[in-house]
């Protein structure tokens, strides 16, 4: 995966993504009346996706009747055993493709194959004998990121660009340096976000990245993290 970046996307000794929502409090949406969205996964071949409580569509009848379904209650961490706390029940009218009430026995005590979101809708696939995550071809890079290196909320299952930190030049100056850092961004999907242990520390911010990119993601010198517009991105 590569990601490029003209010169006009640098601002200052920083950088910055067009329509990117940035980190620091300098910075202002580039969108407007554009709503974040927090992207899921999915694989082929799995039978398996990630669904986030703002980013599940769930497909309505316009008539019939209501079922009683299980949604998760809090988040499950891909390889951990489902327990009855881990469930809640709703009643949606919805098709083929999540989990009614009457299986709920069907799933308890089976491992959690991704990660699971509070609020979303349990799909089968989603549970298994193992874990299967991070998906093939994908890794998780844990960056320590200092304070106002991301946005204050920024939360698991949001599309994300991993930049160096600022390099000290000139406001207005693009050094060949500062625009090959640009283009050594590397693209993905948080998949946790941990607070720093002591005031003023770094947060874990843990990325999912694909593979080939992950050495460079870790490589990078004070890691920024800017989430990227919905529009035209697609989850790995």
């Amino acid at each position: 995966m590569g990601t490029s970046m003209s010169s006009s996307a640098l601002k200052g000794g920083g950088f910055q993504v067009p329509g990117a929502r940035g980190s620091g409090p300098e910075q202002r949406p580039a969108v407007t009346g554009a709503r974040r969205r927090r992207l899921g996964w999915a694989w082929a071949g799995l039978g398996a996706v990630v669904v986030s409580a703002v980013g599940f569509t769930l497909v309505a009848q316009a008539a019939g009747e209501r079922e009683q379904v299980l949604v998760l209650a809090r988040d499950v961490p891909a390889g951990r055993v489902l327990k009855p706390g881990d469930l809640r029940v709703v009643e949606v009218a919805a098709d083929a493709g999540v989990v009614p009430l009457a299986d709920r026995g069907t799933v308890l005590g089976r491992q959690a194959r991704v990660p699971l979101l509070a609020g979303s809708l349990l799909a089968p696939g989603q549970v298994g004998a193992r874990a299967d995550f991070p998906p093939k071809g994908f890794s998780q890079v844990a960056l320590a990121v200092e304070p106002g290196g991301a946005p204050p909320d920024l939360a698991r299952g949001e599309r994300v660009a991993v930049l160096p930190g600022p390099d000290g030049a000139g406001a207005g100056a693009v050094s060949d340096e500062a625009e090959e850092k640009a283009v050594s961004a590397v693209a993905g999907t948080v998949t946790g976000v941990r607070a720093a242990e002591s005031a003023g520390g770094p947060r874990v911010v843990t990325v999912l990245v694909e593979t080939g990119a992950a050495r460079r993601a870790a490589q990078l010198e004070h890691p920024r993290v800017v989430v990227l517009p919905a529009q035209g991105r697609e989850a790995p």
